[in-house]
């Protein structure tokens, strides 16, 4: 390839993206003609955590819900509960989920979501999505830019956009009852989960037009 044929932009673009083997697109042209070739495939993702802070807490369950499809899942078991290994396998699982697209999208993600389990997939000597190799958008800076809500949290956000949401929500009860490995309390905040990925992945659409989506890493 002649890059002096490319203009500003392309190679910028070129410069700024990363396949999956870790390289740019002016090193690896053909992953980025691949990549740019194809639509985007998006994920919209939550988990639910014991704690708001990844040096105490774990990562209780996560949704990825495919934009349009299918929803990939999984929450930590009663054994893995008391046998030590704790959060690892869900960890391991949604960071494997994770790298099946291109960007994901998340509420206050930038600032929860993501930093959480990043920390926890360190803690666990997983090997997480490096700089540049998911896009990522976070739903509650666009409402923070772009609207002006009384409350920017996902629940707020869905009343005002007629967008339904949370038929089980947050009991402090069952949070604390699921760190003992009570499967009932474990199977309800999955389904907690399982209704905010599809809330986020509405409230995505309805609100996306309203800004740049701009390609930033996770």
């Amino acid at each position: 390839m002649n890059y002096r044929t490319l203009n500003k932009a392309e190679l910028l673009d070129r410069l700024d993206f990363r396949c999956i083997h870790r390289h740019n697109g002016l090193s690896h042209p053909e992953c980025y003609e691949q990549a740019r070739s194809k639509k985007e495939r998006i994920g919209h993702l939550d988990i639910e955590a014991s704690n708001l802070d990844a040096s105490f807490g774990i990562v209780l369950c996560y949704c990825i819900k495919e934009d349009g499809g299918k929803t990939l899942e999984r929450s930590i078991t009663s054994k893995e509960l008391k046998n030590g290994t704790m959060d690892k396998g869900v960890v391991k699982q949604c960071v494997e989920d994770m790298r099946k697209f291109d960007r994901l999208t998340f509420h206050y993600g930038d600032r929860f979501d993501i930093p959480f389990l990043r920390t926890r997939a360190v803690y666990h000597g997983l090997d997480f999505p490096l700089y540049k190799e998911i896009k990522g958008t976070d739903t509650c800076s666009i409402l923070w830019k772009k609207f002006k809500l009384h409350s920017n949290r996902l629940e707020a956000a869905c009343k005002f956009f007629g967008i339904e949401s949370k038929a089980h929500p947050i009991k402090q009860d069952i949070w604390i009852t699921a760190l003992g490995g009570n499967k009932k309390s474990l199977d309800y905040i999955l389904t907690h989960c399982r209704e905010d990925v599809a809330s986020l992945e509405a409230l995505y659409h309805k609100i996306s037009d309203h800004n740049n989506i701009i390609n930033k890493s996770i």
